[in-house]
């Protein structure tokens, strides 16, 4: 017999629900997790600083990243292709920084 998870019951308060707009991210890793810094660089300024940090298993960050990949391809198919310039995978670098 198959055990049934019950369904996943989810709160939220209105400040988090408003969210953090970020256009930057910084993604680290040591053997044990991974940190995903989130920025919000504003053009002509040099400086910025954390918003919110992710700490995570790296098991949950592959996972993530299949669920972001599942997303965008659906957010694709039904509105386009996502002109995001060049695929940072062909050279990543030691820190990988997304803007």
């Amino acid at each position: 017999m198959e055990e049934k998870n019950p369904p996943l019951q989810v709160e939220i308060d209105d400040a988090t629900a408003r969210g953090i707009y970020t256009n930057l991210a910084l993604i680290t890793h040591s053997e044990t997790e991974f940190l995903l810094d989130f920025l919000f660089m504003q053009p002509q300024s040099p400086k910025t600083k954390v918003l919110t940090r992710i700490v995570s298993s790296p098991i949950h960050a592959k996972r993530l990243l299949w669920a972001l990949k599942d997303n965008i391809e659906k957010y694709e198919t039904r509105f386009g292709a996502i002109p995001a310039g060049e695929n940072p995978e062909a050279t990543p670098p030691a820190t990988s920084v997304y803007q």
